[in-house]
C-alpha cells in the first residue's frame, strides 16, 4: 500500500483528494489545523467542525494530525513510516492580509524540509493558484510559460512560494511539482460562493444580481482536481508547473444560464450588472497536463451541479 501525506486536508481541495485517494488504497496522514479564527472573532478560536470530516475511516487507512503551518518542522514526528507522495494544499488569510499571506511561504517551506526529512524520495506537490497570472488576455489560453503578474498578496505569496520551493526542493534533492488550481466547485464547497449561492436562489425561486459575467471562466469539479493532483505526484516532472483546470472556458453567462436550465429555473431570476474591477478573464491550457499524466475529465458541469442538491 502507498502512503501520502496531505496537508489541507479538510478543506474543500484538500478533503476531495483525501477521498481520491483512499478510492486508490492509498493510506493518508491527513494534516488539518487545531482550529479556525473567523476574521470578526479577533483571538478567540472556535472548534474546526471541517477536521471531524472522515470520522468512519479506520486508522489503518488515515491517521489524522493536526498542526498549525508555523509546526509542520514537527510533522516527521507523527510519521514513522515510508511515504511515496506529500500533497501540501494547506494555505490560509485573506487575500490582502499581507502578514497571513507571507506566513504561508515560511510554513510551506517548512513542509518541504519535513517531506525532506520523512524521505528523499518523496515526491512534494504544492498547489498554487491562477492568481499568480494576474490579469491576462482572453484572446488567447494561459499556458504555464507566461510571466505571473499577480495583484494580490495572495497571488504574489502563492508565486514566491513555487519559486522558493522549487530552489530548495533542488537543494535537497526531492522531486517537486507545482499545480496551479484555477476554479474549483462540486463536493466540500464553502458557502457563500457565487455558483452554489446561485444554486439556492435559483431553487427557491429567488431573484440573482451578479457581475456582467463578461469574463471567461474554467469551472472544473473538485474531484477530477483530486484526480489531476494525484496524478501530478504519479507522473508530474520535477521542477514544472502545471495548470489544473478543466480547459473548456467559456463566458461566465453561459454557465450561468446552463445552471438555471438545468434547474428548470426562469432565467429572468438572473440579473447581470457591471464588469468586475479588475478584471480577470480566464482561459487556461491544460494540455500541459493532460499530456505528462494522461489526465481526463470525468465530471460534467451539470453533475456538479446536482451535488449541491444533495
Amino acid at each position: 500500500m502507498k502512503t501520502a501525506v496531505v496537508t489541507g486536508a479538510f478543506g474543500f481541495a484538500g478533503a476531495n483528494l483525501v477521498e481520491y485517494l483512499l478510492s486508490k488504497d492509498i493510506k493518508v496522514y491527513a494534516v488539518g489545523r487545531k482550529h479556525t479564527s473567523p476574521a470578526d472573532a479577533g483571538e478567540k478560536t472556535v472548534r474546526n467542525t471541517h477536521n471531524e470530516r472522515f470520522s468512519d475511516v479506520p486508522e489503518e487507512k488515515m491517521v489524522k494530525v493536526f498542526l498549525e503551518m508555523s509546526e509542520y518542522d514537527r510533522l516527521p514526528e507523527y510519521i514513522d513510516e515510508k511515504v511515496d507522495l506529500f500533497f501540501h494544499l494547506a494555505w490560509g488569510g485573506g487575500r490582502e492580509d499581507f502578514a497571513a499571506q507571507y506566513a504561508n511561504i515560511e510554513g510551506s517551506l517548512k513542509a518541504l524540509e519535513a517531506a525532506a526529512q520523512i524521505g528523499r524520495d518523496i515526491c512534494f506537490v504544492g498547489i498554487g493558484s491562477q492568481a499568480e497570472y494576474g490579469v491576462k488576455s482572453d484572446k488567447k489560453p494561459i499556458t504555464e510559460d507566461m510571466l505571473p503578474e499577480p495583484f494580490s498578496a495572495y497571488g504574489a505569496c502563492k508565486t514566491a512560494a513555487f519559486y522558493l520551493l522549487k530552489n530548495r526542493a533542488q537543494q535537497l534533492g526531492v522531486k517537486f511539482v507545482w499545480g496551479r488550481i484555477f476554479s474549483l466547485i462540486g463536493k466540500y464547497e464553502p458557502a457563500g460562493r457565487m455558483l452554489p449561492d446561485l444554486v439556492l436562489k435559483l431553487r427557491n425561486g429567488q431573484e440573482v444580481n451578479l457581475s456582467s459575467c463578461e469574463q471567461y471562466w474554467d469551472y472544473m469539479d473538485a474531484a477530477d482536481a483530486a484526480k489531476a493532483i494525484y496524478l501530478l505526484g504519479e507522473k508530474g516532472i520535477s521542477g514544472e508547473a502545471y495548470n489544473i483546470a478543466k480547459g473548456d472556458s467559456k463566458p461566465l453567462s453561459e454557465f450561468v444560464y446552463e445552471a438555471a436550465d438545468h434547474l428548470g429555473a426562469d432565467r429572468a431570476l438572473i440579473h447581470m450588472n457591471q464588469r468586475v474591477s479588475p478584471f480577470v478573464s480566464i482561459r487556461p491550457s491544460v494540455e500541459k497536463l493532460k499530456s505528462h499524466t494522461g489526465w481526463e475529465e470525468e465530471i460534467s458541469f451539470c453533475e456538479s451541479i446536482d451535488k449541491y442538491l444533495q
